[in-house]
């Protein structure tokens, strides 16, 4: 445990002692502030039109949902970018190997790693998650579709996260990390796309396979163990096989 923190102290220090944490903070921010008063400013414009239907939607799902929505699409482009660095940038510098000779299994180096930029997500998610509850004040906020919807934010992004560092052991890359992260990203975003029209079977099984497809059902406030089991799946396989594919890369040492 004691290596796991000082490499996940390490890389979170790495990101906040350069300028591209904060950027990347800010821009985020800015980002999503902008579509969060955009959303609420769309919501009391049709405020008098809905209260007069059955079952009308109410602020969590007209406002918070499209933030955290909002959000998950800011995720699939950043997370990439964050985790190419991850592995890549040490065998680039040739920094791995006193890593290797360090006290510590690739299980720590891994979950070190993995734990780091989770933290800096978790603060991205956190100033995130500050915005609707000032709707708390004002209005009806459904805490249920909130919590759910955030805890699939975290949840989604650590599936970029783990696999993004998956790929980031296989190149020396960064660029290449990137952009191939960002790839099998994007694809598992999309898969079901290709099984809407076709077969029932073969729909069901791509929709299973997207990483979108949960988080949906979060952010509609259906908690569902399923969908928080395939993310924990996810994130565990990608871990495996990076604690995998750096024991090849010892074992030759």
């Amino acid at each position: 445990m004691k290596g796991i923190r000082v490499i996940a102290g390490r890389e979170v220090r790495s990101l906040f002692l350069s300028p591209l944490a904060w950027v990347v903070l800010a821009v985020v921010e800015f980002l999503l502030g902008y579509m969060f008063l955009a959303q609420v400013e769309l919501f009391l414009r049709v405020q008098p039109r809905l209260a007069g239907m059955d079952n009308a939607p109410g602020v969590t799902e007209v406002v918070v949902a499209e933030l955290f929505r909002n959000g998950a699409v800011i995720a699939l482009i950043i997370a990439p970018i964050l985790t190419m660095r991850l592995i890549s940038e040490e065998r680039r510098n040739q920094t791995l190997t006193l890593l290797f000779s360090a006290p510590v299994s690739m299980l720590e180096i891994v979950l070190g790693k993995y734990l780091g930029v989770m933290i800096f997500f978790g603060a991205m998610w956190g100033m995130v998650a500050c915005m609707p509850l000032a709707l708390y004040i004002g209005g009806q906020l459904d805490i249920g579709m909130y919590a759910a919807g955030l805890m699939g934010g975290i949840l989604l992004t650590g599936a970029f996260c783990a696999a993004g560092l998956y790929i980031s052991t296989l190149t020396i890359y960064p660029a290449v990390a990137a952009i191939s992260s960002f790839g099998l990203l994007l694809l598992l975003w999309v898969v079901d796309w290709a099984g809407k029209s076709g077969d029932t079977v073969v729909g069901n099984v791509l929709a299973y396979m997207s990483i979108l497809h949960h988080y949906e059902s979060l952010m509609e406030g259906v908690f569902s163990s399923a969908d928080v089991l395939y993310y924990l799946l996810f994130i565990a396989l990608f871990l495996i096989l990076s604690v995998r594919r750096l024991d090849a890369r010892r074992l030759p040492h």
